[in-house]
């Protein structure tokens, strides 16, 4: 009997397992939404990958993978007001930029610049969960900071256009490298300038990323700027002080060439990364093409496999771009089950959430006995430079369903909570209960700032509504927005017309992000003691295949 149910047991697990079947190719990006500027180092079996956050808080989220396709977020290396903290009236774009991840010798480093922050600094952990250590900051000029190892000297490299002789061209940026005490920042001999651009006239060296290859030093720079001229670029050298020549292919990897139609553009920012099997990849930032060059989602992780001929990488040997489908790596799968709804039970937030700068003070408390997330209405509007009441994630999908089920009602008429769709203070839509007198609404705001020079506010759509409770949210199909309002989830139904989701778009805000989504809570100037309770927030995507 013992054995026939061993048997049946060995039956049912054995058959679910030939349903799991391991795909041979993986969907680009491989970190949707506002992921950019992308460097990647791994431990053994095990990658890890950093992004900026720019005005976001907390600081470079970073991501775990085994088989560099699937990957988890396990913390966010700057999570502490002692290692950044963003002033309220810290413009966007602002904060974080361009981070590099290394290991040495048991030890992370991340570098980084910190853009009204305090300059370029790093941190350090034995663990890449954290916790990280306070900056040790580099007094050194520029911006993209990277550290590169030989033996037991370190050389810290970054991006300037402040060295002397000025400026030869007006986007002329200089690679240089210095070799630098991590134990103290201190940077020990002068600079040496590599490169500035694989040819006269190159736009905006920036990015690099140094290796060591088959006996010769390889560099990557990011040249062109981050939009579509954006390409990579590579050097050689057999001295770590140079002089360092340009590859004859240069450049190594762009998309420029493609035109504004291919499906993928703004190709740019590489790092390498050599897997545990001998075999070459390279994550860099890009953007999926939107229509009219409309994209809300910022830009993304993607990953394609590197050759080399010679010291020569060769970005998807025989394509020459980075596609949207590509050959999964010879890595164990490792798939990364995704949440779709938040209920905010535990006491702390979970690591995708983020605030606009570094709060001051704790408005915000969650947990099983709160029943959700409660905010406090604080006078902070949000179409103001400060830090308001806001929670907000990346929005990371061109069809999605998000909503959230909120309990507030406005004992004033400046106290306004709901949901929020926003790029930033000039650029945003929100879903908002308030109040008129003794009438109570849910209304539809537009904020948009058609020539950057004068931001508008435009109430789009409105409802009497005198319920406490209320679910709100939106569908996203591409560019098209439809918002949507009902006592519950279960019974949401469109609200007013669809609207553009250019509004969100990077080529209406311009800076450097993505969209975001979230919940909100403000009492506009004034002081209040009310607050807005959130019982849970839904993310959850339609289109399955791009899961």
């Amino acid at each position: 009997m013992k054995f026939w149910l061993a048997l049946f047991f060995n039956i049912i697990l054995f058959f679910p397992a030939l349903a799991q079947t391991v795909p041979e190719t993986f969907n680009n990006p491989i970190i949707p939404g506002f992921h950019p500027d992308p460097s990647i180092c791994r431990v053994g079996d095990d990658y890890y990958l950093v992004n900026s956050s720019f005005e976001w808080y907390p600081g470079v989220p970073i991501f775990h993978s085994k088989d560099l396709v699937n990957w988890k977020q396990i913390g966010n290396v700057l999570n502490r007001p002692s290692q950044l903290n963003m002033k309220a009236n810290m413009p966007a774009s602002a904060g974080i930029w361009a981070p590099s991840l290394r290991y040495h010798k048991g030890t992370f480093y991340m570098i980084v610049t910190g853009k009204q922050v305090g300059g370029t600094f790093y941190v350090t952990a034995s663990d890449p969960h954290g916790p990280w250590s306070d900056p040790i900051f580099v007094d050194a000029p520029g911006i993209d900071p990277d550290i590169f190892f030989e033996g037991d000297k370190a050389y810290f490299l970054a991006s300037t256009h402040q060295f002397d002789p000025p400026r030869r061209w007006r986007q002329e940026d200089r690679i240089y490298i210095q070799e630098i005490d991590l134990a103290t920042g201190e940077l020990l001999t002068d600079p040496v300038v590599l490169t500035s651009g694989h040819a006269t006239n190159a736009k905006y060296a920036e990015g690099p990323h140094l290796y060591k290859i088959q006996g010769k030093y390889v560099l990557l720079v990011a040249e062109g700027g981050t939009w579509k001229h954006h390409a990579i670029t590579a050097f050689e050298a057999s001295d770590i002080f140079g002089p360092y020549e340009p590859l004859p292919v240069n450049p190594v990897l762009t998309h420029r060439h493609l035109g504004p139609d291919y499906p993928i553009s703004t190709i740019g920012h590489g790092d390498l990364v050599q897997t545990q099997k001998g075999d070459w990849y390279a994550v860099m930032l890009g953007v999926r093409h939107q229509e009219d060059g409309h994209y809300y989602l910022g830009r993304e992780t993607f990953l394609c496999p590197v050759s080399f001929y010679g010291t020569t990488p060769i970005f998807n040997s025989g394509i020459g771009k980075v596609l949207a489908v590509e050959q999964r790596p010879d890595l164990p799968w490792t798939p990364v089950k995704k949440k779709e709804e938040e209920r905010f039970e535990k006491e702390e937030l979970d690591l995708e959430w983020c605030f606009l700068k570094t709060p001051a003070s704790k408005w915000w408390k969650s947990g099983q006995k709160i029943g959700g997330l409660e905010i406090k209405l604080r006078p902070e509007p949000l179409t103001q430079l400060n830090q308001p009441s806001l929670i907000a994630r990346r929005l990371e999908h061109e069809k999605v369903l998000v909503h959230t089920t909120m309990h507030f009602k406005a004992k004033h008429e400046h106290e306004k909570a709901g949901f929020i769709a926003l790029q930033n203070e000039r650029f945003q839509y929100r879903l908002e209960k308030g109040r008129a007198g003794n009438q109570h609404f849910v209304r539809l705001m537009c904020v948009f700032d058609e020539d950057r020079k004068q931001t508008t506010e435009t109430e789009l759509f409105r409802m009497p509504y005198n319920e406490k409770s209320i679910c709100l949210g939106m569908e996203l199909n591409g560019l098209e927005i439809q918002f949507l309002v009902g006592e519950s989830a279960h019974t949401l139904k469109p609200f007013g017309e669809a609207v553009s989701a250019k509004v969100l778009s990077t080529k209406s805000s311009g800076g450097f992000t993505g969209a975001f989504v979230g919940m909100f809570a403000s009492s506009n100037g004034e002081a209040s003691k009310n607050t807005a309770l959130f019982e849970n927030f839904v993310y959850q995507v339609e289109d399955r295949s791009a899961l």
